[in-house]
């Protein structure tokens, strides 16, 4: 298992690239611009994030398999999900995004042995039948390009019931001048019946500087589907302008709008908290006013205690004192521990007569 961190010992890190354009941001339109606090709201460090709030989880969610392999320890696997499996190879970053889900973590990056272990018992009896997809993240699996590459012809070995990689990077709009040939053969080479999907986030159209436009055509026109996985920041992307500008672009350049999150409760992103009032009404002109096409909207979701729930009728059920929401999900405790044994309920968790698990989620504020 990974262990925790203090958050306020996460430090603040910058790519070369990011940090120009941030600076430029600031020369060009000032520090009051949205362009400016759509950068500098993500990126830079600020004492809010030592205050004191309710918020106190170091993790997003408890997913992590502690398996055992081949007399091995598995290190940086996840699993939530029937359908996926979470592989981390690094938890290196080109950049700090100060709302991040894995700040707390240890940082690591797996050794080539370690990856072929994770193919090959992506490839046992316990999972061939099952797992369909991986999700390759981390951190930001385009840093280690090598390791990645061996990683994924592992599994092409191993594994070759697993039909669907999706690997997640922010290189795109942290350090896009990394996404080089080395990547670009990546995606070439591949079986004809594998299918790459490159995941993203971009919260604010400001990211979309002309170097990530052209790495983004140039991925596109190998194949590759990109998708974006937003978050909801305070300050950030919290107007229904910005948004609306957001996913306009996303549509132009093919990116398909997947997620909008609800900024997680974790330790020091409570200035970065909206009210999920607030999203839901955000979803509501986003999705119904006819401003984005209907090919660009994307589930408004909250990533909770026993994974993502899509806000729709019937899933919010109550409100209590202490500014919790209690939230009804489809997924069936006795299924989760059956595809993940190390799983466990959490405190703020129950099981309702049907075996479906419900789960208490912090609300955000207004101040």
């Amino acid at each position: 298992m990974l262990t925790r961190i203090t958050k306020d010992t996460f430090p603040e890190k910058l790519s070369p690239f990011l940090k120009k354009k941030i600076d430029l941001t600031l020369q060009r339109q000032g520090k009051d611009s949205t362009d400016y606090q759509g950068l500098y709201r993500q990126y830079i460090k600020t004492g809010a994030e030592a205050s004191k709030t309710r918020e106190h989880n170091t993790k997003h969610y408890e997913a992590g398999m502690d398996i055992e392999f081949q007399g091995a320890r598995l290190k940086g696997l996840e699993r939530l999900y029937h359908r996926s499996l979470v592989i981390e190879p690094t938890l290196i970053c080109a950049a700090h995004c100060r709302h991040c889900l894995r700040a707390n973590y240890d940082m690591f990056t797996l050794k080539e042995h370690e990856c072929k272990r994770i193919a090959q018992y992506c490839g046992s009896d316990d999972l061939k039948h099952d797992l369909k997809e991986v999700l390759i993240t981390g951190g930001d699996p385009l840093l280690i390009t090598q390791k990645l590459k061996y990683l994924i012809e592992m599994m092409y070995e191993y594994a070759p019931h697993v039909k669907i990689f999706r690997v997640a990077t922010r290189l795109l709009t942290q350090s896009p001048d990394r996404i080089d040939n080395n990547v670009f053969e990546i995606f070439k080479n591949k079986p004809d019946d594998v299918r790459f999907e490159l995941a993203t986030q971009i919260n604010h159209p400001v990211e979309f500087f002309p170097e990530t436009v052209e790495k983004i055509r140039h991925l596109r026109s190998l194949g590759v589907k990109i998708y974006s996985q937003n978050v909801l920041l305070k300050g950030v992307n919290d107007r229904i302008e910005t948004l609306i500008a957001l996913y306009n672009k996303m549509r132009e350049l093919d990116i398909e709008a997947h997620y909008l999150f609800h900024c997680v409760p974790i330790l020091g992103t409570h200035h970065m908290r909206t009210r999920v009032e607030k999203g839901l009404w955000l979803i509501r002109e986003l999705t119904n006013s006819g401003a984005v096409s209907g090919r660009a909207k994307p589930m408004y979701a909250l990533m909770t205690d026993i994974g993502k729930i899509t806000l729709h009728h019937g899933t919010i059920l109550k409100k209590n004192e202490q500014n919790h929401i209690l939230l009804q999900s489809n997924y069936k405790y006795d299924e989760r521990v059956k595809w993940n044994p190390n799983w466990k309920l959490p405190e703020n968790a129950e099981v309702d007569e049907n075996g479906y698990l419900r789960v208490w989620y912090m609300d955000g504020t207004e101040d």
